[in-house]
């Protein structure tokens, strides 16, 4: 028997939701809790408020998302085949999150699961749902970062308790054969060495909850601030003007870099090692600090529904992230 020949497709993203809680503590909030000021966080990191989740954990987030995006396009619970969260504050280590949301949802004919790649985790699961698209096998598959920073924040750690938040947004894929648009490239990386400068060292096989590893503050996030900074700044430039060169992309070429929003300086110099002015850059850091696998999908959903993001837009995607891990996606805008 003759084997059926598949048709060439690209992953296009057709749709985008998003979920932001509604409580938000401000830069003065910290100045009550932390020696810290409004001045010295936004001086530093670019945030002037990040939201909080009082009920509920990231698969509320994830959960809401998605039920954004099929208002906003009209998609059907029972249409959806896979569901791909990106997220390191997983409710619980199982039933996965996205097994909850495809619950939630109603999407009784999807099967899914959790990706775990911190910052970078949008990029790598985007990549992932890309690939079961052009294997031709599936139609509808959605990818959703979404981060509960809050409920491994230590609010006593000046240094990181300013910079997180929580947020959720999430993506539909479907085949296009015209394949000027939609996903065209990926780098993506990842190295072990950098799991002593940012971690959370409780809760896994290695150091199951107990007394010592509460007392010793084990469950909240450990970040090496300056040596973080100083690789994420060369790993998310190197990536994204790799990703320019191997695509032939001039500067003037690309309608937006959308960055992980962790910090506005490596933003800001990764942008002028691309040679993009700041017209270039999608920047939302000021309203929700970061939200880890959340933060590039929210970039996308929010310069959507304000319409500056345009068919045939062609974007850079680039993040870094804890492990470390690190990538850039290049992609055509397909949305009208």
């Amino acid at each position: 028997m003759r084997k059926r020949e598949r048709k060439i497709v690209n992953a296009q993203i057709t749709g985008v939701g998003k979920y932001i809680p509604e409580k938000i503590l401000d830069n003065k909030y910290f100045e009550k809790i932390v020696d810290t000021s409004d001045e010295w966080i936004r001086t530093r990191t670019g945030i002037r408020e990040r939201h909080v989740l009082e009920e509920g954990g990231t698969s509320t987030l994830a959960t809401r998302a998605v039920e954004n995006l099929m208002e906003q396009t009209g998609l059907k619970p029972e249409e959806i085949e896979v569901i791909i969260v990106a997220t390191v504050s997983p409710d619980m280590f199982f039933p996965a999150t996205a097994c909850l949301v495809q619950d939630n949802i109603g999407a009784k004919n999807a099967w899914g699961f959790d990706l775990s790649g911190a910052c970078s985790g949008f990029l790598f699961a985007l990549q992932t749902g890309a690939n079961l698209i052009e294997s031709g096998q599936y139609k509808k598959v959605v990818v959703v970062g979404a981060d509960k920073m809050s409920s491994i924040v230590d609010y006593t750690d000046r240094t990181t308790c300013v910079i997180f938040g929580d947020g959720g947004a999430a993506v539909l894929l479907e085949p296009t054969e015209d394949l000027e648009y939609g996903v065209q490239d990926s780098i993506l990386h990842c190295d072990g060495s950098g799991k002593e400068a940012l971690h959370m060292l409780g809760g896994g096989s290695l150091n199951p909850a107990s007394h010592e590893t509460v007392d010793k503050k084990m469950h909240y996030i450990y970040q090496d601030g300056q040596k973080v900074f100083k690789v994420a700044v060369k790993g998310m430039a190197d990536v994204s003007v790799e990703i320019m060169k191997r695509n032939n992309l001039k500067s003037e070429d690309i309608a937006y870099l959308v960055p992980h929003q962790a910090n506005l300086r490596i933003i800001d110099a990764t942008a002028r090692r691309m040679g993009i002015s700041k017209d270039q850059v999608i920047i939302n850091i000021d309203k929700y600090g970061n939200t880890t696998a959340a933060t590039i999908p929210l970039c996308l959903a929010d310069y959507y529904e304000e319409k500056k993001i345009q068919r045939g837009d062609k974007l850079v995607l680039s993040a870094f992230g804890a492990g470390f891990t690190w990538g850039a996606i290049y992609l055509t805008w397909s949305i009208d």
